[in-house]
């Protein structure tokens, strides 16, 4: 029998490493980045979740900051950039000047879409991760909250499949490489 402890201090120990592998074993990202942020109250106190997805909804990075400001969207930009290893073509926000002002920063020469409803990809994946937080009763402190969601954004990138745009033998060949992909991300675990 195993304890919920015991499932709590495995996510803990493995779930970053999971998480790693999974990222890996991704292909490239798209060209197109959408970059967001969403309001979470932890333990009390207003954070903000900045979100980068690129254009075919794959969650991207996730960082917890306690500001809505220029500095924090330098960080998301600086680790995406260190991440993906790749400049986007276009990236797309809504009209926060914060995105504007961490831009011209960095120097960035790409396209940078601005509008009311351009951003919704990035608003639409907030979803699953409101379903969790809901799920968990909230996060405690930000830095669990910034662990969860790095775990759960790979997992979810591996296992989300369109479900209504694919067809039944189609999304079973989905599954199953899904499957795969997290087999071989915690072999190279154990």
């Amino acid at each position: 029998m195993v304890s919920n402890e015991t499932i709590r201090r495995w996510v803990l120990k493995f779930g970053p490493i999971i998480a790693k592998n999974l990222r890996e074993i991704r292909p490239k990202a798209h060209s197109r980045w959408h970059l967001d942020e969403m309001v979470v109250s932890i333990a009390g106190r207003q954070m903000y979740m900045w979100r980068a997805v690129d254009g075919e909804g794959e969650v991207l990075e996730i960082l917890v900051q306690p500001r809505r400001d220029k500095a924090a969207a330098l960080r998301l930009r600086r680790t995406l950039l260190r991440r993906q290893a790749f400049v986007p073509a276009v990236i797309v926000t809504d009209k926060l000047r914060s995105y504007g002002a961490a831009l011209r920063e960095i120097g960035f020469s790409g396209l940078h879409e601005q509008g009311l409803r351009a951003n919704n990809r990035a608003e639409n994946s907030h979803q699953p991760l409101r379903r969790r937080e809901r799920k968990m009763q909230g996060f405690k402190s930000a830095k669990s909250a910034q662990r969860f969601v790095s775990v759960h954004a790979a997992a979810y990138n591996t296992f989300n499949v369109q479900r209504d745009l694919v067809s039944r033998p189609t999304h079973r060949q989905f599954r199953i490489e899904a499957q795969n992909s997290w087999s071989d991300a915690t072999a190279a675990v154990a």
